[in-house]
């Protein structure tokens, strides 16, 4: 079952995981963000989201803002560490204290079209069937519902969205092709059991070549690295 879904707004930052501290967005929307701004949506366990197209809509700007963020987070093992010590108050994170202003550079004016496609998992119940979920998914997104605000990279840039009804689509770009680099794909979390019978996820990134082909950005003829 496919689907395009139409989203714009102000600002975008898609960070660059090799530049996270002082933030660069990568030039279009990374695959991963786009499968954000669905679950946002709508999410059920046995529903899995497949990027395969994003259109560019409007022209590449990039901006320079200046964001205010903590510095020091608290961590799933920090917490774990704190229970088994019975330290809770090591969980206190002061904000006031811990604001660092720093730069980032961002997209602006950013307006795209999602089309994408879902596989039902083992998760799914017997009474779940594909047309279901897009009878859903498309009920919910002409009304405007969301579990929460879908954002465009960080929380502080909300996506707007709705369906794509139109016909034809027109990008913003008509060369045959522009290279835009190794981007981040999406996050693989590999579970791993601990001595003690806990289980943990190991994240791992995997990345592609991407190449915006007359202003699409085409998933499914794009070279996977891991």
């Amino acid at each position: 079952m496919s689907i395009k879904l139409e989203v714009w707004g102000s600002y975008a930052c898609f960070t660059r995981p090799e530049l996270k501290t002082e933030r660069y967005t990568y030039d279009v929307m990374t695959p991963g963000a786009a499968v954000g701004i669905l679950e946002a949506i709508f999410w059920h366990p046995g529903l899995h989201y497949q990027i395969d197209r994003i259109y560019v809509l409007n022209p590449i700007q990039f901006t320079s803002v200046r964001r205010n963020e903590v510095k020091s987070k608290i961590t799933g093992s920090g917490v774990k560490t704190a229970i088994k010590k019975n330290e809770l108050e090591s969980l206190y994170l002061n904000t006031k204290a811990e604001i660092v202003q720093r730069a980032a550079t961002v997209l602006k004016n950013v307006h795209y079209v999602i089309e994408s496609h879902f596989t039902i998992g083992k998760e799914a119940n017997a009474t779940d069937n594909p047309g279901k979920f897009q009878d859903i998914l498309k009920r919910r997104t002409k009304k405007g519902q969301c579990y929460h605000q879908p954002y465009l990279g960080v929380r502080e840039f909300p996506a707007y969205f709705r369906l794509w009804e139109g016909g034809e689509i027109v990008t913003a770009y008509q060369e045959p092709e522009k290279d835009l680099g190794i981007m981040l794909h999406h996050m693989e979390y590999t579970p791993r059991t601990l001595q003690d019978g806990t289980v943990v996820y190991d994240a791992a990134p995997v990345f592609f070549r991407a190449k915006l082909k007359r202003g699409v950005l085409n998933l499914g003829e794009s070279e996977v690295l891991r």
